[in-house]
């Protein structure tokens, strides 16, 4: 075993989930991620956790799907139980076909999705961790070689998570104690980019790798918050696979907080699937400032491109309940899909008018040009 897959499973359950003896953790492992399914679970046993381990394949799912008819019951008893009764839940993806969902009627998805809400949200409520294991089936979405790729996976898995993070609270600061941030890009190129959100009142979150940071997924690098208020013009030009489906070239337009016209140059059937789920989802659930310089390239993998430095993502649907006061929810949807725009050129972030980020260095780091 590459003695990386060791170290990736020391980082996910000792620093991202934080398991301790007598923790009752679910251990979710994709067909081809066996190898870190194995070395998770040994390390899981060397601090006295008690597991339970299933079978996260989307050709599985699929085969359900497919042979269902399409009328689920909601929140099946015996799968609630086991999340309420769970500390932690470890989601290790890595399957054998990055696409093996594309030919599933879009109504049974989404019928699907709202059927299990209370299984989602218990599941959220648990100390949850995401991550991924290097497959040759990413490294081939990827357009990588698969020694290449695996050497990209452990330099954004593999970091200095403390350091980052005390980067990474410097942003965090700057949206706590903002009110609004407008984003900016006008490229030759491309639909023009201007819109504003509030964030007044809402919490940031330090997105380093860890449950202690509120932070759920490895890697991650990221800060984000819940706007509301959304007002303006989005474009996407970081290419994306969404429900198995590529999606590319995204434009948004929001008027009072909602969208109210939308397009993409291909996968435009997918978004609009998406975007009529329910009425949270054509509602900003999260914006993400990605500050992982340990990812250099873009890869088809929301997981890593969302967390890449120069980038910002932006989620229609539901909101954290990290970012929201004691007592107060935020956007509420059965979906929470991650869209993403390059800051590298010709951009700028405000926050209360102030330039905090132009063309993806931050007023923090060196090189900025306020």
């Amino acid at each position: 075993m590459d003695e990386r897959v060791r170290e990736h499973a020391a980082v996910l359950v000792e620093w991202s989930a934080r398991t301790e003896a007598g923790d009752d953790v679910v251990l979710s492992v994709a067909e081809d991620a066996h190898e870190l399914g194995v070395a998770v679970a040994e390390k899981l046993g060397e601090v006295g956790a008690n597991v339970v381990t299933t079978y996260g394949s989307d050709e599985v799912s699929r085969a359900y799907l497919k042979a269902h008819d399409g009328d689920f019951e909601a929140d099946p008893s015996h799968e609630l139980a086991l999340y309420e009764n769970a500390d932690s839940v470890l989601r290790i993806g890595g399957g054998r076909n990055t696409t093996a969902t594309a030919d599933l009627d879009s109504d049974v998805r989404q019928a699907y999705s709202k059927s299990r809400e209370g299984i989602r949200e218990a599941r959220m409520d648990t100390d949850w961790v995401s991550t991924v294991h290097p497959t040759r089936s990413l490294a081939q979405q990827a357009s990588m070689a698969y020694e290449e790729y695996q050497d990209f996976v452990y330099n954004a898995v593999l970091r200095d998570w403390e350091s980052l993070a005390e980067k990474m609270a410097n942003m965090k600061e700057i949206l706590d104690d903002g009110a609004e941030v407008r984003i900016v890009k006008e490229r030759d190129d491309q639909p023009k980019t201007d819109i504003t959100m509030s964030i007044e009142g809402r919490t940031a979150v330090n997105s380093a790798a860890s449950v202690a940071y509120d932070s759920h997924n490895l890697p991650s690098g990221e800060v984000f918050t819940a706007p509301h208020a959304t007002e303006g013009e989005v474009f996407f030009d970081v290419p994306m696979t969404l429900n198995a489906r590529r999606v590319r070239n995204v434009h948004l337009t929001f008027k009072d907080g909602e969208v109210v016209d939308f397009s993409a140059e291909t996968g435009e059937d997918e978004l609009e699937t998406i975007l009529n789920t329910d009425a949270g989802a054509r509602r900003l659930g999260e914006l993400g400032i990605g500050m992982n310089r340990g990812i250099d390239r873009f890869t088809d993998n929301i997981l890593f491109d969302e967390k890449m430095g120069d980038t910002v993502h932006m989620a229609v649907g539901r909101a954290y309940d990290a970012n929201m006061p004691d007592g107060e929810e935020g956007n509420q949807s059965a979906v929470h899909v991650d869209m993403i725009t390059d800051m590298s050129e010709a951009s700028r972030m405000e926050v209360d008018g102030d330039v905090v980020q132009r063309n993806g260095t931050f007023r923090f780091e060196d090189g900025f040009e306020g």
